[in-house]
């Protein structure tokens, strides 16, 4: 059971909320297969293969809201192009925990921001809900639904039907496989993590080749629970980039608290630096720097004399995690800048080199193409806010409103804002399949003008000049978090 139209109109959109918020006001209704319809230019004939994105579908249970943004049931989308014509598929995925909450139509179970509704003894037993909504990566005929608190959900890769939870042959018990897989541009192995929660937290890592199978894995003892989020590949090495985030850990277990609420900042601490050696997945070096805090990676790679650079967008503490359970309800009070740096650390040495700010505006989701994962690139590609959003007081009132083209090369930055009122996802790199030297640059926009969602495809070197084609989707998409071009 999916949501109707008539769910749709019997909630109307609350106008004394930003544009942004409506996509959040009720549940996304899927869609498709539907072929799309063309509304300014043409889909090159050289974009061959499918952009599958993820994120929150629904955000609220029998009128019931959820309490962070991160906690919105996953539903993902595909766009298939061949010959240059473009279908559009939109399905939620349909884990245990999803049906049985749709069947009984309420809030069951503890998830990353929320424990679950009603006594404590009730709530007690209450599972952790797998929500299916961050990322997804295609290995074989299958299409992971990641989420980086417990297994993958495997999908039909053509009709998005959920198969069912996934412990791809090794994952054991508890174990989780995180959203941000690493995949090297040269030998197409797979690196992945996931985080150990309880008394004795631990770092699982995951080499496998580019089928999905298991060639090494590893458990690296933390000294404290902590937030890790994503990892950097740099062609040798895996980087974690661990901030001192401590955790009330008891009373998240007993449903006291959820774990959002129980994570604290500690300014004292240091930022850890662990450097894994892609071959063994062993720690070679461990390094401090001042305290930071991260969600996602750029890119990494290694200099000629051992030296390791990597990008990040730096946050200079957790306020970014209170502001992001802002954003569902509308009405956001935490600002939280991040900056795009490059950070260059010498493991022989044991020391931090040189932090430098690239771009230093707010942004973040930065991306590369998946030709240069691993490798010094040219290009990055990051979701800015509009010019006329400058203070981070601005940064309440408004999501990202542009994409950005970091020019490692030049040293620039150019910007391509969508309009007032548009909100583009994520930038995705995808190569033209004709003409190796070009690649597009495809960004999911949300018009809250009209309410609409549209496809928007950018000559990935030209941004600044506006998208090349803009194709209109069936229905809203709302706000999603991750996605990944696969080349046909």
């Amino acid at each position: 059971m999916t949501p109707s139209l008539r769910d749709r109109v019997s909630a109307p959109a609350r106008s004394d909320l930003p544009p942004w918020h409506k996509p959040f006001q009720r549940p996304a209704i899927e869609f498709g297969p539907a072929p799309l319809t063309p509304l300014a230019g043409r889909i090159p004939e050289g974009l061959r293969g499918t952009l599958y994105r993820n994120g929150p579908g629904r955000l609220e249970r029998g009128g019931v809201p959820y309490g962070h943004w991160f906690d919105g049931d996953g539903a993902v989308l595909a766009v298939r192009f061949e010959g240059g014509q473009a279908r559009a598929t939109y399905r939620y995925v349909q884990s245990a925990a999803y049906r049985q909450e749709e069947a009984e139509d309420r809030a069951i179970f503890a998830n990353y921001g929320m424990v679950p509704p009603g006594p404590w003894l009730g709530r007690f037993n209450k599972s952790l809900k797998n929500a299916a909504n961050t990322s997804v990566l295609p290995l074989g005929d299958r299409l992971l639904a990641l989420w980086e608190g417990g297994r993958p959900h495997a999908l039909d890769r053509d009709t998005l039907e959920t198969i069912g939870e996934d412990d791809l042959g090794y994952l054991r018990g508890s174990e989780a496989f995180s959203a941000h897989p690493k995949v090297d541009a040269k030998t197409g192995a797979i690196f992945n993590f996931g985080l150990e929660v309880g008394p004795r937290p631990a770092l699982h890592i995951y080499r496998l080749d580019g089928a999905g199978r298991l060639q090494r894995r590893s458990r690296l003892p933390l000294k404290n629970l902590s937030l890790i989020h994503d990892c950097v590949w740099t062609g040798r090495h895996l980087i974690f980039c661990i901030p001192p985030v401590g955790m009330r850990l008891l009373p998240a277990l007993l449903r006291l608290e959820s774990f959002s609420e129980a994570l604290t900042w500690q300014p004292e601490g240091m930022t850890q630096i662990l450097v894994v050696d892609g071959d063994t997945l062993e720690v070679t070096a461990r390094l401090e720097a001042p305290p930071w805090f991260q969600w996602h990676f750029g890119n990494g790679w290694t200099e000629a004399d051992g030296a390791i650079a990597f990008t990040l967008c730096r946050y200079d503490d957790l306020a970014t995690n209170q502001h992001l359970r802002e954003i569902p309800t509308g009405r956001v009070r935490r600002a939280a800048p991040a900056q795009f740096v490059e950070v260059r650390i010498d493991p022989a040495a044991g020391r931090v080199r040189s932090q430098t700010v690239l771009y230093d505006r707010h942004c973040d989701f930065p991306v590369v193409g998946a030709t240069a994962v691993g490798q010094r690139g040219r290009y990055s590609y990051l979701s800015v806010h509009r010019a006329e959003f400058r203070r981070p007081e601005d940064y309440r009132q408004e999501l990202f409103g542009a994409i950005a083209c970091h020019d490692a090369q030049r040293e620039t930055v150019a910007i391509a804002e969508a309009g007032p009122g548009r909100y583009p996802s994520e930038p995705i790199v995808a190569m033209d399949r004709d003409r190796n030297e070009r690649n597009w640059l495809l960004s999911v926009v949300y018009d809250g003008n009209g309410d609409q969602s549209e496809l928007w495809i950018y000559d990935a070197a030209a941004i600044a000049q506006g998208p090349h084609c803009r194709l209109a989707l069936p229905g809203v998409v709302p706000h999603s978090f991750h996605g990944i071009w696969s080349p046909a």
